[in-house]
Protein backbone atom coordinates (compact mmCIF):
# COMPACT_ATOMS: atom_id res chain seq x y z
CA UNK A 1 0.00 0.00 0.00
CA UNK A 2 0.90 3.58 -0.75
CA UNK A 3 0.16 6.29 1.93
CA UNK A 4 -0.71 9.24 0.11
CA UNK A 5 -0.99 12.99 1.29
CA UNK A 6 -4.34 13.88 -1.26
CA UNK A 7 -6.72 12.71 -3.11
CA UNK A 8 -8.37 14.48 -6.31
CA UNK A 9 -11.46 16.66 -5.22
CA UNK A 10 -13.24 17.93 -8.98
CA UNK A 11 -15.04 20.98 -8.54
CA UNK A 12 -18.05 21.69 -11.34
CA UNK A 13 -15.61 23.94 -13.72
CA UNK A 14 -13.09 21.32 -12.89
CA UNK A 15 -14.93 18.43 -15.01
CA UNK A 16 -13.74 20.19 -18.21
CA UNK A 17 -10.75 22.16 -16.90
CA UNK A 18 -8.87 20.44 -13.95
CA UNK A 19 -8.92 19.35 -10.11
CA UNK A 20 -8.56 21.30 -6.74
CA UNK A 21 -6.75 19.03 -4.10
CA UNK A 22 -8.00 18.84 -0.41
CA UNK A 23 -6.25 17.20 2.07
CA UNK A 24 -6.63 13.59 3.39
CA UNK A 25 -4.93 10.88 5.05
CA UNK A 26 -6.57 7.70 3.94
CA UNK A 27 -4.13 4.75 2.85
CA UNK A 28 -4.19 4.09 -0.45
CA UNK A 29 -3.84 0.57 -2.49
CA UNK A 30 -1.10 0.28 -5.14
CA UNK A 31 -3.27 -0.87 -8.10
CA UNK A 32 -2.51 -0.49 -11.68
CA UNK A 33 -4.04 -0.76 -15.36
CA UNK A 34 -7.88 -1.88 -16.42
CA UNK A 35 -10.86 -0.14 -16.65
CA UNK A 36 -11.71 2.29 -13.57
CA UNK A 37 -13.02 -0.09 -10.49
CA UNK A 38 -13.22 -0.19 -6.99
CA UNK A 39 -9.91 -0.66 -5.03
CA UNK A 40 -9.48 -1.79 -1.66
CA UNK A 41 -6.90 -2.21 1.05
CA UNK A 42 -6.28 -5.40 3.04
CA UNK A 43 -7.26 -4.50 6.76
CA UNK A 44 -4.61 -3.63 9.07
CA UNK A 45 -6.09 -5.72 12.26
CA UNK A 46 -7.95 -9.02 12.35
CA UNK A 47 -11.43 -7.88 11.80
CA UNK A 48 -15.24 -9.24 11.67
CA UNK A 49 -16.38 -10.64 8.19
CA UNK A 50 -18.17 -8.92 5.75
CA UNK A 51 -21.86 -8.50 6.48
CA UNK A 52 -21.62 -8.14 10.58
CA UNK A 53 -20.87 -4.46 11.26
CA UNK A 54 -19.09 -4.15 13.98
CA UNK A 55 -15.41 -3.65 15.05
CA UNK A 56 -13.50 -5.33 16.79
CA UNK A 57 -11.12 -2.75 17.71
CA UNK A 58 -11.59 -1.04 21.11
CA UNK A 59 -11.51 2.94 20.08
CA UNK A 60 -14.70 1.84 17.28
CA UNK A 61 -16.39 0.87 20.72
CA UNK A 62 -17.87 4.32 22.66
CA UNK A 63 -19.35 1.67 25.38
CA UNK A 64 -16.66 0.16 26.69
CA UNK A 65 -17.00 -3.26 25.12
CA UNK A 66 -20.42 -3.22 24.23
CA UNK A 67 -21.34 -4.09 20.36
CA UNK A 68 -22.33 -0.70 18.76
CA UNK A 69 -25.97 -1.24 18.09
CA UNK A 70 -27.85 -0.25 15.00
CA UNK A 71 -30.88 2.60 15.75
CA UNK A 72 -32.42 1.62 12.48
CA UNK A 73 -34.52 -1.94 13.82
CA UNK A 74 -33.45 -4.92 11.48
CA UNK A 75 -30.10 -2.95 9.76
CA UNK A 76 -26.64 -3.10 10.27
CA UNK A 77 -24.18 -1.26 11.65
CA UNK A 78 -20.83 0.67 9.80
CA UNK A 79 -18.68 2.05 12.42
CA UNK A 80 -15.48 3.90 11.95
CA UNK A 81 -13.20 4.74 14.32
CA UNK A 82 -10.53 6.74 12.76
CA UNK A 83 -13.66 9.06 11.86
CA UNK A 84 -15.30 9.08 15.05
CA UNK A 85 -19.17 8.23 13.41
CA UNK A 86 -20.79 5.00 12.86
CA UNK A 87 -24.31 4.72 10.54
CA UNK A 88 -26.58 1.63 9.80
CA UNK A 89 -27.48 0.17 6.22
CA UNK A 90 -30.40 -1.95 5.15
CA UNK A 91 -30.32 -5.76 6.05
CA UNK A 92 -29.58 -6.63 1.97
CA UNK A 93 -25.86 -4.61 2.13
CA UNK A 94 -22.61 -6.01 2.42
CA UNK A 95 -20.95 -4.15 5.63
CA UNK A 96 -16.64 -4.42 5.28
CA UNK A 97 -14.22 -4.17 7.73
CA UNK A 98 -13.74 -0.97 9.68
CA UNK A 99 -10.03 -0.65 8.97
CA UNK A 100 -10.82 -1.23 4.98
CA UNK A 101 -9.60 1.48 3.07
CA UNK A 102 -12.08 1.46 -0.87
CA UNK A 103 -11.87 3.44 -3.46
CA UNK A 104 -11.68 4.31 -7.40
CA UNK A 105 -8.55 4.88 -9.42
CA UNK A 106 -8.35 6.37 -12.79
CA UNK A 107 -7.70 3.94 -16.32
CA UNK A 108 -4.12 4.15 -15.36
CA UNK A 109 -3.86 2.75 -12.07
CA UNK A 110 -3.54 6.21 -10.17
CA UNK A 111 -5.86 6.48 -6.79
CA UNK A 112 -8.61 9.51 -7.32
CA UNK A 113 -10.60 8.67 -4.08
CA UNK A 114 -11.03 6.61 -1.20
CA UNK A 115 -13.01 6.08 2.40
CA UNK A 116 -13.16 3.70 5.21
CA UNK A 117 -15.91 2.47 7.23
CA UNK A 118 -17.72 1.66 4.42
CA UNK A 119 -20.34 -0.94 3.25
CA UNK A 120 -21.93 -1.64 -0.51
CA UNK A 121 -25.05 -2.56 -1.89
CA UNK A 122 -25.54 -5.22 -4.34
CA UNK A 123 -22.28 -6.42 -4.44
CA UNK A 124 -21.20 -8.32 -7.54
CA UNK A 125 -24.64 -7.87 -8.95
CA UNK A 126 -23.24 -6.87 -12.26
CA UNK A 127 -19.94 -7.99 -12.74
CA UNK A 128 -17.63 -9.22 -9.97
CA UNK A 129 -16.18 -6.61 -7.76
CA UNK A 130 -18.81 -4.68 -8.45
CA UNK A 131 -21.37 -2.93 -6.89
CA UNK A 132 -24.03 -0.60 -7.04
CA UNK A 133 -24.05 1.65 -4.26
CA UNK A 134 -21.36 2.62 -1.79
CA UNK A 135 -21.39 4.26 1.45
CA UNK A 136 -18.74 5.64 4.14
CA UNK A 137 -16.20 8.20 5.40
CA UNK A 138 -12.91 9.93 4.25
CA UNK A 139 -10.61 12.84 6.12
CA UNK A 140 -11.86 16.68 5.23
CA UNK A 141 -8.88 18.60 6.49
CA UNK A 142 -7.67 21.42 4.31
CA UNK A 143 -10.83 22.42 3.26
CA UNK A 144 -12.00 25.87 3.19
CA UNK A 145 -15.18 25.23 5.25
CA UNK A 146 -18.04 22.22 5.43
CA UNK A 147 -19.88 23.23 2.94
CA UNK A 148 -17.13 23.64 0.16
CA UNK A 149 -15.93 20.10 1.10
CA UNK A 150 -19.42 18.59 1.20
CA UNK A 151 -19.73 20.22 -2.26
CA UNK A 152 -16.48 19.55 -3.74
CA UNK A 153 -16.65 15.74 -2.50
CA UNK A 154 -20.13 14.87 -3.91
CA UNK A 155 -19.00 15.92 -7.29
CA UNK A 156 -15.11 14.19 -6.67
CA UNK A 157 -16.94 10.94 -5.91
CA UNK A 158 -19.71 11.22 -8.75
CA UNK A 159 -16.96 11.64 -11.53
CA UNK A 160 -14.27 9.02 -9.76
CA UNK A 161 -17.48 6.24 -9.72
CA UNK A 162 -19.51 6.72 -12.78
CA UNK A 163 -18.03 8.99 -15.38
CA UNK A 164 -14.14 9.26 -15.39
CA UNK A 165 -14.39 10.37 -19.29
CA UNK A 166 -17.06 13.30 -19.26
CA UNK A 167 -19.27 11.93 -21.52
CA UNK A 168 -22.16 12.61 -19.50
CA UNK A 169 -23.85 16.02 -17.67
CA UNK A 170 -22.60 16.97 -14.51
CA UNK A 171 -25.03 18.86 -11.73
CA UNK A 172 -24.50 19.68 -8.14
CA UNK A 173 -26.35 21.38 -5.36
CA UNK A 174 -25.43 23.88 -3.36
CA UNK A 175 -24.84 23.20 0.12
CA UNK A 176 -26.88 23.46 3.18
CA UNK A 177 -27.29 22.68 6.74
CA UNK A 178 -27.29 18.99 8.15
CA UNK A 179 -28.73 17.63 11.67
CA UNK A 180 -29.47 14.07 11.58
CA UNK A 181 -31.30 11.73 13.94
CA UNK A 182 -28.59 11.03 16.12
CA UNK A 183 -25.94 14.30 16.66
CA UNK A 184 -24.28 14.44 13.47
CA UNK A 185 -24.52 18.36 12.32
CA UNK A 186 -22.73 20.06 9.12
CA UNK A 187 -23.43 20.84 5.51
CA UNK A 188 -24.70 18.41 2.78
CA UNK A 189 -24.44 18.79 -0.71
CA UNK A 190 -25.49 16.20 -3.73
CA UNK A 191 -24.19 15.95 -7.46
CA UNK A 192 -25.56 13.74 -10.15
CA UNK A 193 -24.24 12.57 -13.98
CA UNK A 194 -26.38 11.81 -16.56
CA UNK A 195 -26.10 10.57 -20.02
CA UNK A 196 -23.03 8.51 -19.64
CA UNK A 197 -22.08 6.54 -22.69
CA UNK A 198 -22.95 3.20 -22.08
CA UNK A 199 -20.30 1.05 -22.96
CA UNK A 200 -21.34 -2.20 -21.44
CA UNK A 201 -24.60 -3.59 -18.86
CA UNK A 202 -22.69 -2.27 -16.11
CA UNK A 203 -22.15 1.20 -16.77
CA UNK A 204 -25.12 3.60 -15.61
CA UNK A 205 -25.71 6.96 -14.31
CA UNK A 206 -25.06 8.24 -11.18
CA UNK A 207 -25.48 9.79 -8.08
CA UNK A 208 -23.61 11.08 -4.70
CA UNK A 209 -24.17 12.92 -1.57
CA UNK A 210 -21.84 14.10 0.87
CA UNK A 211 -22.05 14.99 4.23
CA UNK A 212 -19.39 17.50 5.87
CA UNK A 213 -18.81 17.31 9.50
CA UNK A 214 -16.26 18.20 12.67
CA UNK A 215 -15.64 14.89 14.57
CA UNK A 216 -14.98 14.41 17.82
CA UNK A 217 -11.78 15.31 18.01
CA UNK A 218 -12.73 18.36 16.05
CA UNK A 219 -11.06 17.47 12.44
CA UNK A 220 -13.41 18.02 9.57
CA UNK A 221 -14.37 14.55 7.68
CA UNK A 222 -17.01 13.60 4.77
CA UNK A 223 -19.43 11.07 4.77
CA UNK A 224 -20.08 9.67 1.36
CA UNK A 225 -23.13 7.84 -0.57
CA UNK A 226 -22.87 7.28 -4.22
CA UNK A 227 -24.87 5.39 -6.07
CA UNK A 228 -25.86 4.18 -9.87
CA UNK A 229 -29.25 5.25 -11.36
CA UNK A 230 -31.76 4.87 -14.25
CA UNK A 231 -32.00 0.65 -13.57
CA UNK A 232 -34.25 -1.59 -12.23
CA UNK A 233 -33.46 -2.18 -8.48
CA UNK A 234 -31.66 1.44 -7.71
CA UNK A 235 -30.64 2.69 -4.49
CA UNK A 236 -34.09 5.00 -4.00
CA UNK A 237 -33.94 8.01 -2.74
CA UNK A 238 -35.95 7.44 0.64
CA UNK A 239 -33.74 5.30 1.33
CA UNK A 240 -30.55 7.38 1.25
CA UNK A 241 -32.34 9.94 3.45
CA UNK A 242 -33.00 7.03 6.02
CA UNK A 243 -29.06 6.24 6.00
CA UNK A 244 -28.25 9.70 6.19
CA UNK A 245 -30.84 10.31 9.35
CA UNK A 246 -28.62 7.39 11.14
CA UNK A 247 -25.60 9.44 11.17
CA UNK A 248 -24.22 9.37 14.43
CA UNK A 249 -20.81 10.37 16.83
CA UNK A 250 -18.47 7.44 17.70
CA UNK A 251 -16.55 8.37 20.94
CA UNK A 252 -13.63 7.01 21.43
CA UNK A 253 -13.06 4.49 24.04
Amino acid sequence: MIAIGAAVAVVAAAVVTGVVVLKDDDEQPAAKGGDPKPASSAPAAPSPSQGQGQSAAPDDNPRDGEAVKPVIDGWKVVVNGKRHNAFDVPADWTVRSPTMSTGFESEDGKPLVTMSGNAVYKDGECAKNDHRAGAGTKGAQGAKSEGSAAEIESLNWVFAAFDQKKTGRFDTTKAKPFKSDHGITGYTASATVTGVKKTDKCVTDGKAFAVTYKDTSGDLATWILYAGTGFDGELPDDTIKKIMSSLRPLQSS
